[in-house]
């Protein structure tokens, strides 16, 4: 009862914090009620376009200027938060999209190059749809007065549904698209389709442009970096001939500066940012507010111009707050519901702490093999991820070395009679040594994109992640039969031993306790319209096809958190790890390269100009990512270990929640 009596009391703070989050969160985002936010799905050409409408009071009667604002690859409508509050709330009609294959919209066409069939034609199918609507504000002459804007991949889009509507309007004399501001993209990809700079620079017209380019944006502005693989240095994207070129073909330009051009105004604003940093600053936001009060000061009898201050933050902060809410509920849930009977067999006997390390041998090796554990994720991410060739040979390399070291030592322990534990320990070895060999000389088809895989950026994490687990296997192996067997450690000892009934109803208690998770969250999404989030980390609704995928996906992160948990145990099962001590070990043994790879990656950036890995500009966004979801994992992970006796809740919920969470914020589509 005493235990209970602190689960309903853990549970109440977590539905606390769900509730107080989202309801205040929900009240920055509507603007206090004055603005309706709804999900819309619409059909189109090319499969159904979804996104967040925001439609403030008094726009069924008096039609507004409407803004069509979407995200970059793998993002979701969600990510443009902070201009769909800001101008919804200053009178604007805002629809926040989902392009093709991301968020809740899908893509029904084939796809041979997939990637150009998520954004080429989103922005501009829904110009389309927002242009027949009645709110939306057209002219005398029927132009729309509708504004677009998109981040990275959606910057393409924008740019091209610009260059779209110029062509219809050679024919039709009427221009849908009144202005457009783009962030993080340049016209790298918009000139893959075929178009020169002169082409898109002319497409603009008279329309208002402007563009948001960071300084340190990892992926865009400049050519030359970019045309030598190493994108990730400072810029000035204002003086390059691209940049000139966008302001009028001018000799030099200032950033910030309104230039006319073509009748139109052009406008080019330098934040000291990153590509992801766009969507959390409100530097970049007031730049984005400055750019609609000129581009729409016309219109200031039926939109606010000039109004000062931002609230969109604060949706931010509590939607996080709730986010905490949600990821603590798990541990009152998990506990009452193992007071349950079927869901009690989860319950086994807690291993006994194991002693620590005795002698200064293993002190030094305890030592290594934990470093070694925390540093190789960073230490070869580049290469699992990306499939750095210098790197890859050197892991195979290694991997090959092993091989022949653990068949020596079988070979010559059969020929010796050595102690059966040597000679399995290095059978283990070889035989992991092998798998180890043959997956990394498959990587390309393992990070391959299939219609059985279909997620382009989750088949490279599920890669690495697979591959951090063959090796941390490998360590736990040696250190095993090296060092704890001989003080009388057992597989058991660390969390293994469990029967069928114990391991089911530990998948059972896993999933259980996502559904009511999501449960809430469908409940929150419904009624107040906001989902749990802060930044790039978010808990979102999902479509079925991420179900699907869920299926196919799991067991290859299954093998991550499974071994690289049952590892963490090991590593701080000993008396000198209870309390905190031991959730801050087990959280650097999952994060702690990552945090040294991005201290020194980003440092380098901001310091000298040029990143510490300047090849590497998604992969490296990816890792921020990864830093808060295995922070997560680490703590569900040792948590439910100590609470159970055993590894398998903690992986189970490790690997479906998260799954589910990079899948329903990630691209995700069938290749055709």
């Amino acid at each position: 009862m005493r235990n209970n009596k602190k689960s309903f009391i853990l549970l109440g703070i977590a539905l606390a914090l769900i509730l107080i989050g989202s309801l205040v969160a929900s009240m920055f985002n509507n603007a206090g009620g004055d603005v309706d936010v709804s999900r819309i799905y619409f059909e189109t050409e090319r499969g159904e376009l979804s996104g967040l409408l925001y439609k403030p009071d008094g726009a069924d009667e008096q039609a507004r200027p409407t803004l069509i604002a979407t995200h970059g690859y793998l993002n979701s409508g969600e990510m443009q938060d902070a201009q769909a509050i800001e101008m919804a709330k200053r009178g604007y009609v805002v629809l926040a999209l989902d392009q093709y294959d991301h968020g809740h919209s899908t893509n029904t066409q084939e796809k041979p190059i997939p990637f150009f069939s998520f954004w080429p034609q989103a922005i501009y199918d829904a110009v389309q749809y927002m242009y027949e609507q009645d709110y939306v504000l057209k002219d005398e002459a029927g132009n729309g007065i509708i504004a677009v804007s998109g981040h990275s991949m959606g910057g393409f889009s924008s740019t091209h549904a610009v260059m779209l509507d110029e062509v219809d309007f050679q024919t039709s004399g009427i221009r849908k698209i009144h202005s457009s501001l783009t962030m993080g993209s340049d016209y790298q990809w918009v000139k893959t389709l075929g178009y020169t700079d002169e082409q898109i620079n002319d497409s603009y017209g008279p329309r208002p442009s402007g563009k948001i380019a960071g300084i340190y944006d990892e992926f865009f502005f400049n050519a030359e970096a970019a045309a030598a693989g190493q994108s990730v240095v400072k810029k000035d994207y204002v003086s390059t001939p691209e940049g000139l070129g966008f302001l009028g073909g001018l000799e030099s330009a200032q950033a910030g500066e309104v230039y006319e051009v073509d009748g139109g105004m052009r406008v080019i604003y330098q934040p000291n940012e990153t590509h992801p940093w766009n969507h959390f600053s409100q530097t970049s936001t007031a730049y984005a507010i400055d750019f609609y009060d000129m581009a729409f000061e016309e219109y200031g009898d039926v939109v606010t111009i000039g109004e000062d201050g931002q609230s969109w933050m604060w949706k931010e902060w509590f939607s996080f707050v709730a986010l905490i809410g949600f990821f603590l509920l798990f541990i009152p849930v998990i506990r009452l519901l193992t007071q349950l009977p079927f869901f009690n067999w989860v319950m086994t006997k807690r291993p006994s702490d194991l002693a620590g390390p005795q002698t200064p041998g293993e002190k030094v090796t305890g030592w290594v093999l934990l470093i070694v554990g925390a540093l190789y994720p960073a230490l070869f991410f580049t290469a699992l991820y990306s499939g750095d060739d210098t790197l890859m040979r050197l892991l195979r390399q290694i991997s090959m070395i092993t091989i022949a070291l653990s068949a020596i030592i079988l070979i010559a322990g059969f020929v010796k009679g050595a102690a059966k534990n040597v000679k399995l320990g290095a059978g283990l070895v070889l035989l992991v040594s092998i798998v180890q060999y043959i997956y990394l000389r498959e990587q390309d088809r393992f990070l391959a994109t299939t219609e059985w895989f279909g997620a382009p950026t989750v088949n490279p994490i599920a890669y690495w992640a697979i591959n951090v687990a063959i090796v941390t296997l490998l360590i736990l192996i040696g250190y095993h039969f090296v060092s704890r067997q001989q003080r009388g450690a057992r597989f058991a000892d660390y969390g293994l031993k469990a029967g069928i009934k114990t391991i089911v109803a530990a998948f059972a208690t896993a999933v259980v306790a996502i559904l009511i998770g999501y449960g809430i969250l469908y409940l929150v999404d419904a009624v107040f319209k906001v989902d749990f989030r802060l930044w790039t980390l978010a808990v979102k609704t999902f479509e079925d096809q991420h179900v699907w995928a869920l299926f196919r996906y799991a067991p290859l992160f299954f093998i991550y958190y499974f071994i690289v948990g049952l590892s963490v145990n090991i590593n701080t099962a000993s008396e000198r790890y209870n309390g905190w001590k031991g959730y801050g070990i087990s959280i650097l043994h999952f994060i702690g390269g990552l945090l040294l790879y991005l201290a020194y990656h980003y440092g380098l950036l901001f310091i000298t100009g040029t990143a510490g890995y300047p090849a590497e500009s998604l992969s490296s966004i990816i890792v921020i990512g990864l830093v808060p979801a295995l922070t997560i994992a680490a703590i569900f992970n040792r948590y439910f270990y100590r609470r159970t006796g055993n590894v398998y809740v903690g992986a189970f919920l490790n690997t479906i929640l998260l799954t589910l969470i990079t899948l329903a914020n990630t691209a995700l589509y069938t290749v055709i």
